[in-house]
């Protein structure tokens, strides 16, 4: 071969070889590149992430930084409105020492359990949450207080409940106990078989509805002591503390037939007000007592009577739903006051108690209300009736 052609060879491979070394130096130079840029992507999206996460446990957030980690984190800020309602004493049954045609058990054997529910117009059902007072026992038990009147039902009557769209009931009465403990037992089993909730005593209530965390609580408060002062207290808190944001509190109180709170309702409700409740709801008298509005907050003294099987015809048939919507923005509940008085008769007869609320419309419903409104008056006023939606 000739030399030059031999040295051209040489110089053209040596030529090659560094080119090939240059392109492997420029691919492992953008891989290193592309490394880096990889590390530098990663940091930021940790550093992100961890600035959202310390946000988090601030106690003041500003409304910026709400958003930064709604968009973050993917998590729904809670706006809603949850609306609750509530009726009083509800007596499923009767004082088996007075049996007559047409008691509430003899209505139950004729007409079948929709019968009581036909007149309530799909109120409870239509809601998002609705509580009363249980005023009887449900029970096959035989075993007696030694009391003046003692109510009980079959344990298959808890079905009005459902049928009526009730979610919860008091059990903190002076009647659920007319059975003694068995009694008391069996109603609790009768309610759960049909998936009715119940507070009072050592019982609370607690459900998560439109992702806002509500509580129901129940007692006996004939009188206003420390001691049921300090249990109401610390009930409050303990539900605070689980993140309740609506706590509803029952009263079993007042003095029966008395139109006018006594002292005892009065301080004890503003005390449960002081305390973090945010709705009253009393029952015990048997006839309505007047509402008042303390501190942004509303106490509904008495309820009446509502489905009572305890009398074949009361006096005083008048009755109420009370219903109160609460608006949630950006998942705390707001002072915003919006409620609704809903006039009802006990009986859909007026000669006797047929165990039928029926909902009242025209001058009846009138009346009802201007009764409501004159009993607030005689307690500290009815401006509250500014926030009612149908006024």
């Amino acid at each position: 071969m000739d030399e030059k052609k031999v040295t051209y060879s040489r110089v053209r491979s040596q030529h090659n070889k560094k080119k090939r070394r240059l392109k492997k130096s420029v691919r492992r130079f953008l891989l290193l590149v592309l490394l880096i840029l990889g590390s530098v992507l990663t940091y930021t999206f940790f550093l992100e992430n961890e600035v959202v996460k310390v946000s988090k446990v601030n106690t003041h957030t500003s409304k910026e930084t709400i958003v930064s980690e709604k968009v973050k984190s993917n998590e729904e800020i809670i706006n809603t409105t949850i609306k609750i309602s509530a009726a009083g004493d509800f007596t499923l049954g009767r004082d088996e020492n007075y049996e007559y045609s047409g008691s509430f058990v003899d209505e139950a054997s004729k007409n079948g359990l929709p019968y009581f529910v036909e007149g309530i117009d799909q109120l409870f059902l239509e809601d998002d949450f609705t509580s009363v007072n249980l005023e009887t026992t449900l029970t096959n038990s035989t075993d007696k207080a030694d009391k003046t009147f003692r109510f009980k039902g079959d344990p298959e009557y808890a079905e009005i409940l459902k049928l009526g769209g009730i979610d919860a009931v008091n059990l903190a009465n002076n009647h659920i106990f007319d059975y003694m403990q068995k009694g008391y037992e069996d109603t609790k089993l009768a309610l759960d078989t049909f998936n009715i909730g119940y507070f009072g005593y050592e019982d609370q209530f607690i459900s998560t509805i439109k992702d806002v965390k509500i509580a129901a609580l129940g007692y006996e408060g004939w009188q206003d002591t420390p001691e049921i002062r300090e249990k109401i207290k610390k009930d409050i808190d303990g539900l605070r503390e689980k993140g309740t944001q609506i706590v509803i509190i029952h009263f079993h109180w007042g003095d029966e037939k008395q139109y006018i709170p006594n002292v005892n309702q009065e301080t004890l409700a503003k005390f449960t007000i002081d305390s973090g409740a945010d709705l009253i709801l009393g029952h015990h008298p048997h006839v309505i007592q007047g509402i008042e509005e303390y501190k942004g907050k509303f106490i509904v003294y008495s309820l009446g009577n509502f489905m009572f099987g305890g009398n074949r015809n009361p006096s005083d048939k008048d009755t109420f739903v009370f219903q109160q919507t609460f608006h949630i923005k950006d998942g705390i509940l707001t002072d915003k006051k919006e409620i609704n008085i809903i006039p009802y008769s006990i009986s859909s007869v007026s000669d006797r108690n047929n165990y039928q609320p029926v909902k009242l419309s025209g001058e009846e419903s009138s009346r009802v209300m201007e009764k409501i409104l004159h009993y607030s008056n005689e307690i500290n006023g009815s401006e509250w009736i500014v926030y009612d939606q149908d006024i």
